[in-house]
């Protein structure tokens, strides 16, 4: 763990605490007999030059469980979130533990309640809301460790090494005589593809301390400060020729949303969060000359209608940048909520109104670029309805409750159905409506506020979000919400 430690760390930065804690024999002189030192190793460093706390389990030591003592190092509570809560300053969890063990029960005389002892979940909880936390799995964890994995605000795990779950295989065997192995179980497939329990991953250990580092680099040190800015190498004026060819005319056609946010963002500045989740919305952290951004952009590679996945994880996106004062851009392609008996049971009006609940309980500025579709109560969460309500769109944008194709059978049904030629009926009906619904119309009337060249929209954002940082310096601190999440 160590090793580890100092590979993500700056050099020679790291300041152990702790470290004769530990269990040791002796004789009946008091002379030590033999030493086994704690499972966890922990202290402070330094990341790019800002303080950070860090620790993790030594799974060579008991497979990373406690020693037993009446205050933990770190692990689940403990000094080192103390330490981070106290000072103010980021944590970094290295999870390689199994949690409890019975042999506790040995050891004790007696079995212990759930919670038991000074340290538990409290302190991880409030740190939550003051400074940045990260997780990343290291190797096999269950139990109390893998709980503290999820109480972050950004997590990454490595995949074919790292096992994340509630119970091990033996305890999945005992209870439901299933054999399974931990990569199946618990696997970087399982854990970040399909259930997006860990955000990212990482092919390698050295990879993953890496993107720790570069999450980091787009936060504050805490609430109370500002994101900071990076160097402002990128023009503010850039303006892409390709952005005016990159949407397609036809509707159907899909096309790459990446790359279009990579045009308008600055050079190399885009860190993608949880890419292999929720695959028809994307959601990045960035930054416009110099200045940090949450980017949240529809992926129509992928349909663009946002599921019950792609809803959980924009809604949790969206919490993370309000925390710690990043601006929102929306780059809007999104033809609704999925429908249907599946998305039906999976809770997707559930998700989908959750995701729109805490979008409007957001204190951060919100920018909208309408890229192309904006329809129904999807779209509409895409809106910054409590703030300015400031939208700007493409030529190629279009809007409104439904799409005219199949919208205009809904609404005209009779009519349609009563004319002697009910198809050409529904063309003309089709036709009077797109007039209707061009975008220039929309913009002579101010409902949105601007219609731009696709190739402007980099300066474009960029002299506003450089206009708005006095606002974000009075609103630092804790972000206290009320209500109940749907």
């Amino acid at each position: 763990m160590r090793e580890r430690i100092a590979a993500l760390l700056d050099a020679d930065s790291f300041r152990e605490v702790g470290k004769l804690a530990g269990r040791g024999t002796y004789d009946k002189a008091g002379n030590l007999l033999k030493f086994e030192p704690a499972a966890y190793v922990m202290g402070i460093g330094r990341i790019d030059g800002r303080p950070v706390a860090v620790g993790g389990e030594d799974y060579t030591i008991r497979a990373g469980t406690g020693f037993g003592s009446d205050r933990r190092k770190g692990g689940q509570g403990g000094f080192i979130e103390d330490l981070a809560y106290e000072y103010r300053i980021p944590l970094v969890n290295l999870v390689d533990g199994t949690g409890g063990t019975v042999s506790t029960a040995r050891r004790k005389g007696y079995t212990v309640v759930p919670g038991y002892g000074q340290d538990g979940f409290e302190r991880s909880v409030d740190l939550m809301e003051v400074v940045p936390v990260v997780s990343a799995v290291m190797g096999t964890t269950a139990g109390g460790p893998s709980a503290r994995a999820l109480l972050c605000h950004w997590s990454i795990m490595v995949r074919g090494t790292s096992q994340i779950f509630a119970a091990g295989p033996p305890v999945v065997e005992r209870a439901f005589g299933q054999q399974i192995t931990k990569e199946a179980l618990g696997g970087a497939k399982v854990a970040a593809d399909i259930a997006g329990t860990i955000d990212n991953v990482a092919d390698s250990e050295q990879e993953c301390l890496a993107q720790i580092r570069r999450f980091l680099s787009y936060l504050p040190t805490n609430v109370w400060e500002l994101p900071p800015v990076a160097a402002r190498d990128d023009p503010a004026e850039r303006c892409e020729e390709e952005l005016a060819a990159i949407v397609p005319r036809s509707a159907r056609q899909p096309y790459d949303m990446r790359r279009l946010i990579e045009l308008i963002a600055d050079r190399g500045s885009v860190f993608e969060i949880q890419e292999t989740f929720g695959r028809a919305v994307i959601t990045q952290l960035a930054r416009m000359n110099g200045h940090v951004v949450g980017i949240i952009g529809n992926n129509p590679r992928f349909g663009g209608i946002m599921d019950y996945k792609a809803a959980r994880k924009q809604g949790h996106f969206v919490e993370l940048c309000d925390m710690f004062n990043i601006p929102l851009i929306f780059f809007v392609d999104l033809p609704g909520f999925m429908v249907g008996a599946e998305s039906e049971a999976s809770a997707m009006l559930r998700e989908g109104v959750r995701a729109r609940f805490i979008g409007l309980q957001v204190s951060v500025p919100v920018f909208t670029v309408i890229v192309r579709k904006c329809y129904g109560m999807a779209g509409g969460g895409a809106i910054d309805r409590r703030g300015l309500n400031f939208k700007i769109a493409w030529p190629s944008a279009e809007w409104g409750s439904l799409p005219v194709e199949g919208g205009v059978k809904a609404a005209y049904k009779r009519e349609i159905e009563s004319a002697p030629d009910p198809q050409q009926r529904e063309r003309e009906l089709e036709e009077e409506l797109r007039q209707l619904a061009s975008p220039l119309r929309t913009a002579e009337a101010f409902a949105v506020e601007d219609l731009i060249d696709p190739r402007e929209t980099r300066p474009y954002l960029c002299q506003f979000i450089e206009a708005l940082q006095p606002r974000l310096k009075t609103q630092l601190g804790p972000k206290r919400k009320g209500g109940v999440r749907p």
